[in-house]
This record gives structure tokens, sequence and C-alpha cells, in this order.
């Protein structure tokens, strides 16, 4: 567990680093007026995860934390086995965005998470699987003005009512 904790803060913070740098092409900037450059909010989002990266650092370093005082394995079988079960659905999910759509990938995501892997019912889940993407909708394509990929245009119908809501 010692050995898993420093090198997953090695991993995260190589990759803020690389998530910084990258971001700070697109401008990390406000400007007045119009709002925040293309690399605002990946860059600062990148530099608040390189600094919790430091802080588990110097935990591993002082002891403090319960996992850099302990000898036992990073997985046990039931850890890989969920490991397997949230990494195989999310890359379904990110396999399916193509085809049915960001919100679409989103809400069989959620159904896969929610009903399957949490058994919780019907209730939760369908109402988790309707408001979050349509949230996420009109986040992101309203107040942002950041369209997501809609898929293969079978979800068109539903995308032009929810942008006659928004224009």
């Amino acid at each position: 567990m010692r050995v898993g904790e420093l090198v997953t803060a090695g991993v995260l913070a190589l990759l803020s680093i690389y998530l910084m740098y990258k971001s700070s092409a697109n401008g990390i900037g406000f400007v007045a007026g119009t709002g925040p450059q293309g690399g605002f909010w990946p860059f600062w989002l990148s530099l608040g995860m390189l600094i919790s990266t430091g802080f588990i650092a110097l935990n591993w370093v002082r002891g403090t934390s319960p996992q850099s005082q302990s000898d036992e394995p990073v997985l046990d079988s039931y850890g890989l086995k969920t490991l397997l079960l949230v990494g195989g659905g999310i890359i379904g999910f990110v396999a399916l965005i193509d085809i049915v759509s960001m919100y679409g990938a989103v809400a069989i995501f959620m159904i896969y998470y929610l009903k399957v892997l949490g058994r919780h019912g019907w209730f939760l889940t369908s109402m988790m699987v309707v408001m979050f993407p349509l949230g996420l909708f009109f986040f992101f394509e309203g107040l942002m003005q950041i369209s997501m990929p809609t898929g293969m245009g079978f979800t068109e119908p539903v995308f032009n009512v929810l942008y006659e809501i928004i224009y």
C-alpha cells in the first residue's frame, strides 16, 4: 500500500503537469467581457490536482496517512474485480460516445453503474439517467456554449428539441 500511494501520487503529478502544459497553449487567463480562455479551467484544475499530489507525497514522507504506514497489497481480489468492472464500464462509456452521443453514453453508464453495479432501485436509476445528462446538456451547450459529440445522428431529434429550449 505504501508504494502504491507514492506511485499513484507520482502518476497523477505527471498527468497534472502534462495537462497544465497542453492547456496553457489555449490561454489560461480570464478576458474581461469575454470570459475564460480555452485553457483556463483545465489549467487551474490541473494545478489544484498537482498541489494535492504534493500533499499526498508529503504525507507519505512523514508517514501520517494510514496508507503510508501499511504493508498490505494495493489491490486484493475484491479490489481488482471492482477495478475491472468500473474500468470496463468507463471504457464502454468512451466507446459509446461516437455512437449514442456524449449524453447518451452518460445515461447508459449511469444505468450500468447505478443499477448493475450499485443495485439501486429503478426509481433512483431512472431519475439520475434523465436528470444528470439533461443537467450536463444545459450546462455545456447552454451555459458554457461548448458542443459535445452528438453521435451517429439518430439522437438528432432529441437534440433539436433541447436546442430549441436553449435558444
